[in-house]
C-alpha cells in the first residue's frame, strides 16, 4: 500500500535526482519543499526552482524546463512539466486516491525527528473568583496545542497552576470572615466558585467606605504565611468550595491535566531559590528586608524617573510576590517531569513578567531557561450588552456555556428538519455551543484581541465550528443509507475514474491537512489548522451539491470511489477537529 508521504517522497527524489543529472548538483530531499499549483489541473504537487537558480546563477524557468526533462514517466505520475519557475506532478489518480482513501488517517506521516516531552502550563485559575471568558480562551488555546504537539509525536505534559496564596485570595476570606454567617455554597445553592466570587466582589465594593479592610487583607497573609491555624483552616475550606466550582467547569469545557500544582506549595521553593541568589549576589537583600533584582537598563530600559528598574522577589514583611512562586514553579515543572522545553500559555500583558523571569532563571545558572516560551494570547471582548455576567462586567465561563447553549438549542429548533428527540437535540445543542466557541477563539492567531460575536461564532454558514460540524454530518447522513452501505459492503472502487476537478480538489484539501497539522504544532497557531479544516468542511459541501453519488446516473466502481474519497474527508475533517477540542455530530 502507498502513502501519500511516499508519494511525496517519491517526487522529492525524483527532482533531487533530476538536479544531479541536469546540473551535477547534489540537494537534500529534506531541503526541497513540495507546494501545490494553484490551477488543479496543471498538478498535485509542485516544486520550485528559485533556492536552485541562487545556487547556480540560472533562470529558475529555464532550471525548472530542464529538470522536468530528466525526470521520466513511471507508476506514480501521468505528467511531469514545468510552468514558469515550477516543476509540476499530476499523480495518476489510482494511485493518488487509493493513497488517501486506504489509509485516510495521513496524519500519521507526521512524525518529528526527535520527539520531545514539553510541559504545557495554562488556565491558572485564582481561587478567589470563577473562571471568565480570558480563562476560556487560555483554556481551548492551552488544549489545542498540547493536542498539535501530540499529533506530530511530542509527549505533552499538561499542567495547571493554581493561584490559591495571596493578597487578592485573603480579600475573600476577609469578607466571608465579616459578612460570611457561616453561609455555604449549599446553603446558597450557588456553585463554590461563584459563591466565593461574590464576597470578593463584595470585598471591592467596601473598600473604599472602610479604609482598614486593605490591611486585614495583608495582615491576613502574613498570618497565612505564619501558619496560623484559623486562618489556614478557612483558606482550605474555602479553596475547596472553589475547586468543586473549577473542577465542573473543566468538564464541561473539555479541559484535562497531567498534573496541578499550587502556588501554595511552590512559593516555598521560591524562596529558597530566592535566598540563593542571595548568596549568588544575583538577588539583592535590601535593609527593610526587603529582596530585589536589579534589571540592567540595555534590556529592560529605564523607569519613569530614568533609573534603573528594580523587580521586588520577597516584600518588606517577609511575604512573597508572583514572581517568587513562579520561580518556584517552573523549575519544580522543568526538573520533575523531565521535559526538554516549557511554554506558559498566559495572557500578553505579562510579557514583561516572563521576560524578567527567564532572564533571572539564566542569570541563577539555570541553562534550560532558553528552553522556556511564553506563548502571550489577546484579550477577549464582546458586543457592548450581550451576555454580562452577575457582576455586569465580567463574563464568567459558566453564564457563557449555557447561553451559547440555550442559543445553539434555539436555533436547532428553528431548523425544519430537525426530528431528534429532546435528549438528542440537547447534547447537540452543547457541542455546537462548545464548538462555536472553540473554533471562533482559535480561528485568529494568538496574540491578536478578539471580538466574540456569539451569533456569528453559530453560525452555519462561514468560518465556524458548527458549519464545519455540519459538513461532517453532512456525509455521515449518506453512509447511513442502504444504497451506500451496500455499495461500501461491495468494496468495489475504481479509483482511476475520479477524474473530475471536484475529486482532485477534495483530494487536495485532505492531504493539506496535515501540513497545516505540523505548521500548527511548529508556530504554537491553532489558527492554522482552523483555516484548513474550514476549507476542507467547505470543499465536502461543494463537492455533495455537485457530486450526487446515491441516486446519480454513475456506474457502481464510480460510486464506490466517491463514497470512499467523502469516507477519507470525513475522517480527516474529524481527525482536525478533534486537535481543535471539537466534538463532531453525527446528524444535524
Amino acid at each position: 500500500m502507498v502513502l501519500v508521504q511516499e508519494i511525496r517522497e517519491n517526487v522529492k527524489n525524483a527532482f533531487a535526482d533530476a538536479c544531479v543529472v541536469a546540473f551535477s548538483q547534489k540537494i537534500k530531499t529534506s531541503d526541497i519543499k513540495l507546494e501545490y499549483p494553484p490551477d488543479i489541473s496543471s498538478g498535485d504537487f509542485n516544486v520550485g526552482c528559485f533556492v536552485l537558480a541562487q545556487k547556480i546563477k540560472k533562470n529558475p524557468d529555464a532550471i525548472a524546463t530542464e529538470i522536468s526533462s530528466k525526470i521520466q514517466k513511471n507508476n506514480l505520475w501521468d505528467k511531469v512539466e514545468a510552468i514558469g519557475p515550477y516543476v509540476n506532478f499530476k499523480i495518476k489518480p489510482a494511485i493518488l486516491f487509493k493513497a488517501i482513501c486506504e489509509s485516510p488517517d495521513q496524519l500519521s506521516d507526521l512524525g518529528v525527528p526527535v520527539a520531545e516531552r514539553i510541559v504545557i502550563e495554562y488556565l491558572s485559575p485564582n481561587t478567589n473568583k470563577p473562571l471568565h471568558l480570558g480563562h476560556v480562551r487560555n483554556g481551548i488555546l492551552g488544549m489545542a496545542i498540547a493536542n498539535l504537539l501530540e499529533a506530530i509525536g511530542h509527549k505533552a505534559v499538561k499542567t495547571n497552576l493554581i493561584n490559591d496564596r495571596g493578597v487578592h485570595i485573603c480579600k475573600s476570606m476577609v469578607a466571608y470572615k465579616k459578612w460570611g454567617e457561616n453561609e455555604t455554597p449549599e446553603t446558597a445553592k450557588i456553585k463554590g466558585d461563584h459563591f466565593i466570587g461574590d464576597y470578593y466582589v463584595l470585598y471591592e465594593k467596601n473598600k473604599n467606605e472602610d479604609s482598614s479592610i486593605e490591611e486585614e487583607a495583608h495582615n491576613c497573609l502574613r498570618k497565612w504565611e505564619r501558619n496560623d491555624k484559623e486562618i489556614v483552616d478557612l483558606w482550605k475550606k474555602m479553596n475547596n468550595w472553589v475547586y468543586a466550582g473549577f473542577e465542573e467547569t473543566y468538564k464541561n469545557y473539555g479541559f484535562e491535566f497531567d498534573k496541578i500544582y499550587y502556588e501554595s506549595n511552590t512559593y516555598k521553593i521560591g524562596k529558597e531559590i530566592v535566598e540563593q541568589g542571595i548568596a549568588q549576589g544575583v538577588l539583592k537583600k535590601l535593609k527593610s528586608g526587603a529582596v530585589v533584582l536589579r534589571l540592567p537598563k540595555e534590556l529592560f530600559g529605564e523607569d519613569e524617573k530614568g533609573k534603573q528598574k528594580i523587580m521586588t522577589l520577597i516584600r518588606k514583611d517577609g511575604t512573597s510576590v508572583y514572581m517568587t512562586q513562579d520561580l518556584g514553579t517552573i523549575i519544580t515543572e522543568f526538573v520533575e517531569n523531565n521535559v526538554s522545553r516549557s511554554i506558559y500559555v498566559v495572557g500578553s500583558e505579562q510579557k514583561y513578567h516572563f521576560k524578567v523571569l527567564f532572564f533571572l532563571l539564566k542569570l541563577l545558572g539555570y541553562a534550560w531557561a532558553d528552553k522556556c516560551q511564553h506563548l502571550a494570547y489577546g484579550m477577549v471582548y464582546l458586543p457592548e450588552g450581550k451576555m454580562k455576567s452577575r457582576e455586569g462586567k465580567v463574563v464568567d465561563a459558566d453564564d457563557l456555556l449555557q447561553k451559547m447553549i440555550d442559543l445553539a438549542e434555539k436555533e436547532i429548533l428553528g431548523r425544519k428538519e430537525t426530528g431528534s428527540n429532546k435528549k438528542e437535540i440537547m447534547d447537540n445543542a452543547r457541542k455546537i455551543a462548545l464548538a462555536a466557541i472553540k473554533f471562533f477563539l482559535l480561528r485568529l492567531d494568538p496574540e491578536k484581541d478578539i471580538h466574540f460575536d456569539p451569533k456569528e461564532s453559530l453560525a452555519f454558514e462561514g468560518m465556524t465550528g458548527p458549519y464545519c460540524q455540519y459538513a461532517y454530518a453532512r456525509i455521515q447522513s449518506i453512509f447511513f443509507k442502504e444504497k451506500a452501505i451496500k455499495l461500501m459492503e461491495q468494496d468495489t472502487p475504481n479509483f482511476s475514474l475520479l477524474e473530475t476537478e471536484e475529486d482532485r480538489l477534495l483530494a487536495r484539501e485532505i492531504i493539506q491537512l496535515s501540513d497545516a497539522v505540523k505548521k500548527a504544532a511548529d508556530n504554537l497557531n491553532p489558527s492554522f489548522l482552523c483555516r484548513s479544516v474550514y476549507e476542507l468542511a467547505k470543499m465536502i459541501h461543494q463537492y455533495y451539491q455537485k457530486n450526487r453519488i446515491i441516486n446519480a446516473n454513475i456506474s457502481v466502481n464510480l460510486a464506490a470511489a466517491r463514497l470512499e474519497l467523502l469516507k477519507a474527508a470525513s475522517i480527516s475533517l474529524k481527525k482536525g477537529l478533534d486537535f481543535l477540542g471539537i466534538e463532531t455530530i453525527e446528524k444535524m
